[in-house]
């Protein structure tokens, strides 16, 4: 957000969402600053983060202070490491509620002076005992095992520890990495032997347990919840507003879509979101593409809107990429549309026609 990065298509601005929490009115103040400052979009990343493009000149300094005033910017210093992912459906299920130690991580870590030298892509994942954070990458992640205790996991590494103080023990992990790391390391799995390393320097004992893997939360109901797929991530000034209008809160999740109150599905429809888990775009993702990306050779998203349908096969998810760094591409297997200049190759293979 303090640092924005010039795009193509003018400054883009990334807004944390530790947890994943919003209030309706926070996210109406994301639409109308995108409105007013960008290009009238709200990207869902896949750390359930915010972002808005196409920012004029002068635009960053009045979103700052639009989202200083809704609180989405509590602290100068630690913006860019409130990276803190929780399972969407917390509180909502059977399952251990973590969203208040998301609320915890997130304020004391801003507390923390020296915790602001993080590097901006070290993350922090809560998950409630469903496994869906799992295959998150996170640096740091603590999956409930039951209201008393957890398993923190760094890679394969793990400790229990108790709820009481898993606050403590992540952000003394977090410390630990930055007394170990080098420069050029961002993530402890990039410290030969961060996770052993981290774990010895807080004289704490790794087992061989391993969080239980789940599958990410998919469209459809939950219980006294509604999960919606945004597709490619991009919501409309149009799709938010319908959300603000039908919703008491809104949870960002990493898989690009968003978690609310049970309400009807027919006005959330009606502007395009997905409310049901056969939709083909809940397997669909994409990068920028032209024209926000320079590096980009096609408008990746244009072309999957109009060709999407044929692509999708066998449950594989699909992403569209504008170059070969492949940006935004989900964990595990998928379907690789890449454009080369002259058109795409799908899987490798050219593709002549659609």
């Amino acid at each position: 957000m303090l640092a924005v990065h010039q795009a193509a298509d003018g400054g883009l601005a990334r807004v944390r969402v530790p947890g994943g929490l919003l209030s309706v009115t926070q996210l109406d103040v994301l639409r109308s600053a995108s409105l007013d400052l960008g290009d009238g979009r709200l990207e869902l990343t896949s750390r359930g983060n915010v972002q808005i493009r196409a920012l004029r000149p002068d635009g960053p300094r009045e979103l700052s202070d639009r989202l200083f005033q809704a609180g989405l910017l509590p602290s100068l210093t630690h913006e860019r490491v409130r990276n803190i992912l929780a399972s969407p459906l917390s509180g909502l299920d059977s399952r251990y509620d973590v969203l208040p130690v998301a609320t915890a991580l997130d304020r004391a870590l801003c507390a923390r002076p020296g915790l602001a030298e993080l590097p901006g892509r070290f993350l922090f994942a809560l998950d409630n005992g469903s496994g869906d954070l799992v295959a998150s990458g996170a640096d740091v992640l603590v999956q409930a095992i039951d209201s008393r205790e957890a398993l923190l996991s760094l890679g394969t590494r793990s400790v229990r520890v108790d709820w009481s103080s898993s606050v403590e023990v992540m952000l003394a992990v977090a410390s630990a990495f930055l007394e170990v790391r080098d420069s050029a390391e961002w993530r402890i799995a990039e410290v030969a032997d961060g996770s052993e390393r981290i774990l010895e320097r807080l004289g704490l004992q790794a087992t061989d347990e391993l969080p239980t893997a789940g599958a990410p939360v998919e469209a459809g109901p939950h219980g006294p919840a509604l999960a919606v797929t945004v597709p490619l991530g991009s919501l409309t000034p149009e799709q938010a507003l319908m959300l603000a209008e039908v919703a008491e809160w809104v949870r960002v999740t990493p898989w690009r879509s968003v978690v609310l109150p049970t309400v009807a599905t027919e006005p959330l429809e009606a502007v395009g979101l997905i409310t049901t888990p056969d939709s083909i775009w809940n397997g669909v993702t994409a990068c920028a593409g032209r024209p926000g990306c320079a590096k980009a050779l096609a408008d990746v998203r244009g072309d999957a809107q109009r060709i999407v349908p044929e692509l999708v096969r066998d449950g594989r998810r699909v992403h569209w990429s504008g170059c070969e760094r492949r940006c935004g591409k989900p964990a595990g297997g998928f379907v690789d549309i890449l454009a080369v200049g002259n058109g795409y190759l799908v899987d490798g293979a050219v593709k002549e026609k659609w």
